[in-house]
């Protein structure tokens, strides 16, 4: 096997063996935590792009990769992880991990120590990093790079429509930001016929479109940058809205509100969100480096994360909009997240 290593902008060297495309990588080095499941949705959520993913469970790839399970397009920078399964077992098996990222020219490194490298991640924060072949780089180079049109990159280049399941009982038009099909399934399961649009679209591309609700889906990078922030700011009271991800972010942003990046973001299952009022906790699904502060908000905070007391979930009634930080259409149990989409469907029909 040949060596690689994973050079972090502060010099800090993790040594491990190459795998997948044999390449070089520089991208923002984030962790994402979870167990053997969950590597094909984490690999192929366009919300890493140019991200350099450390999987935390030290063995990834048991049940190989299945190209129906994919959510998006595989826009990582790099993988790492602390064992690749050789041999994976699964009755829908298409291949391994390995052949995965050859295909989709990511390179990746195997054999570091995850457990340390997470630990230093989180004490120094996220970082940009280098998958190379020797330890010997230019750090200037690793910290001046920068991730540019990462929306722009993963959204769709056209628009698609789906249709509703049964009988048509909404029209919603949703932004693509680099979102999951995973979020179009809900909203069809609904009733609703979507008309998916790229994030670029302008503001009578999306009124000709005849919507009764807007969705804004999740994505990369900052929110701040994200060329859909002025359509999402004109199309802001106009319709019931719901973001989810960098949606909840964008939406914020239109309402006045300020976004922070975060130390080490919240990627991966198991974060606790817990309701304002009435006290619920649900077990959550996330992937965000940025989040919505509270002061300044034009809007209700509805759910916090137990973890930090950041704001997982905004009310904006005089806009009859809501939007969630977390990934609804994932959670500790079927239904768990299914009020998310049930309570825009309500905003829609004025209930």
């Amino acid at each position: 096997m040949k060596k690689a290593f994973l050079v972090l902008e502060d010099g800090t060297v993790f040594e491990g063996y190459a795998f997948g495309k044999e390449a070089e990588a520089v991208g923002e080095c984030v962790f994402t935590v979870g167990g053997m499941c969950g590597y094909l949705e984490t690999l192929s959520d366009p919300a890493y792009c140019g991200q350099i993913v450390v999987q935390t469970f030290p063995l990834i790839g048991n049940y190989g990769y299945i190209n129906a399970d994919l959510e998006g397009e595989c826009a990582l920078a790099g993988y790492v992880v602390r064992e690749c399964c050789e041999e994976p077992s699964n009755f829908r098996c298409e291949g391994g991990l390995d052949s995965f990222l050859k295909a989709k020219g990511i390179p990746g490194i195997k054999g570091v120590d995850t457990r340390a490298l997470t630990v230093h991640l989180r004490e120094h924060g996220c970082m940009n990093a280098k998958i190379c072949g020797s330890a010997d780089v230019d750090l200037n180079e690793i910290k001046s790079h920068k991730i540019h049109g990462a929306v722009e990159r993963v959204c769709c280049k056209e628009v698609s429509v789906y249709p509703a399941e049964g009988e048509e009982l909404y029209r919603i038009t949703a932004i693509d930001c680099g979102g999951k099909k995973s979020f179009i399934k809900q909203l069809t399961k609904y009733g609703a016929t979507v008309t998916v649009m790229p994030a670029v679209s302008s503001f009578a591309e999306v009124l000709a479109t005849n919507p009764q609700g807007i969705f804004v889906s999740s994505g990369p990078a900052d929110p701040k940058d994200c060329v859909a922030l002025d359509l999402v700011k004109a199309l802001f009271g106009h319709f019931p809205m719901l973001g989810i991800g960098l949606g909840h972010q964008l939406m914020a942003l239109a309402a006045g509100g300020d976004i922070i990046k975060m130390k080490y973001g919240h990627r991966g299952g198991s974060q606790p969100v817990k309701q304002v009022d009435g006290g619920l906790c649900y077990i959550t699904t996330q992937n965000h480096g940025f989040e919505v502060k509270a002061e300044g908000l034009c809007g209700v905070v509805t759910m916090v994360n137990l973890n930090d007391g950041g704001v997982e979930a905004v009310e904006y009634p005089l806009q009859n909009s809501l939007s969630v930080q977390f990934y609804p259409e994932v959670s500790g149990a079927p239904r768990d997240g299914s009020f998310v989409f049930e309570s825009f469907f309500k905003k829609i029909r004025g209930v």
